[in-house]
């Protein structure tokens, strides 16, 4: 008998999107079908994708997949905030990576993006005082992703994390939104702190490929620091510094330094 009074589905362009981009990669490559079907379509939406992902690539023997894909569950039922920031990246690695081309890809293919959503799960595991949970994770995320960031470090959403290999975020780190970074790039300290001594990174800012910004230091809003450069000093916002040790060098040259994602000297955007 007919449900007299069925559900309306939730409509989700960004998941029919994806559902669409993996039934077209499976026609155009049958091999991939395997793995498409265990990542993407036996899900009913994005937040049981990215549970199955997660806890698929960080399981080992010591963790099972069923356990940690469990605890991923949990968190995106009870903090649907972790989905809205999964979204907010996804987006950003879509508009800012001109690699990127599908949805599917960071969802498939990018430990950037994978990576990141590892972090949040793990802070959010921190928050609720789960810490030994949160530290497996982490150690995890660097085994897999090459990327290691402290569960209690504080990052925005529409974050773009391109390549990512050797990225470096400490405990008290805090990132804010629509930040974007090239790989082996490094939010540390100087010494053997124990208090607040990690850089705050505020919204739109670009760091380059090998950048190291160093201290309990702020990075100024909409501001640029070149690849290479190590950063000892707060950046006042909306400039590019540069060099070893980082200086001034001009003006971020454009509106949105994150999203335009340009890292040459000098020259104007045409967002100005």
């Amino acid at each position: 008998m007919a449900e007299r009074n069925p559900k309306p589905r939730v409509v989700d362009p960004v998941w029919d999107q994806i559902i669409s981009e993996a039934h077209e990669a499976v026609a155009h490559e049958p091999l991939m079908g395997g793995l498409i079907h265990a990542c993407i379509l036996h899900h009913k939406s994005l937040e049981k994708a990215l549970s199955y992902r997660i806890a698929a690539k960080l399981s080992s023997n010591e963790m099972s997949m069923m356990v940690l894909r469990e605890v991923a569950n949990e968190a995106y039922a009870v903090s649907p905030e972790l989905v809205e920031a999964a979204r907010a990246d996804l987006s950003a690695v879509m508009e800012r990576d001109p690699a990127t081309h599908r949805f599917l890809q960071p969802m498939l293919y990018f430990k950037g993006f994978q990576g990141m959503q590892a972090y949040r799960l793990a802070h959010w595991l921190w928050e609720q005082g789960r810490h030994d949970l949160a530290y497996f994770l982490q150690m995890r995320c660097s085994e897999v992703y090459g990327i290691d960031i402290h569960p209690a470090a504080r990052i925005g959403k529409g974050i773009m994390i391109d390549h990512a290999h050797s990225i470096v975020i400490g405990e008290t780190a805090v990132v804010g939104n629509n930040v974007s970074m090239l790989h082996s790039v490094t939010l540390g300290g100087t010494g053997k702190e124990e208090e607040d001594r990690h850089p705050k990174i505020e919204d739109e800012v670009l760091i380059g490929a090998g950048a190291k910004v160093l201290g309990n230091i702020r990075v100024g809003c909409c501001s640029r620091i070149a690849a290479g450069s190590v950063v000892l000093a707060d950046v006042p916002p909306a400039t590019t510094v540069a060099g070893v040790p980082a200086k001034v060098v001009g003006e971020a040259g454009c509106a949105h330094p994150s999203v335009t994602m340009n890292h040459m000297f000098g020259g104007q955007n045409s967002e100005d």
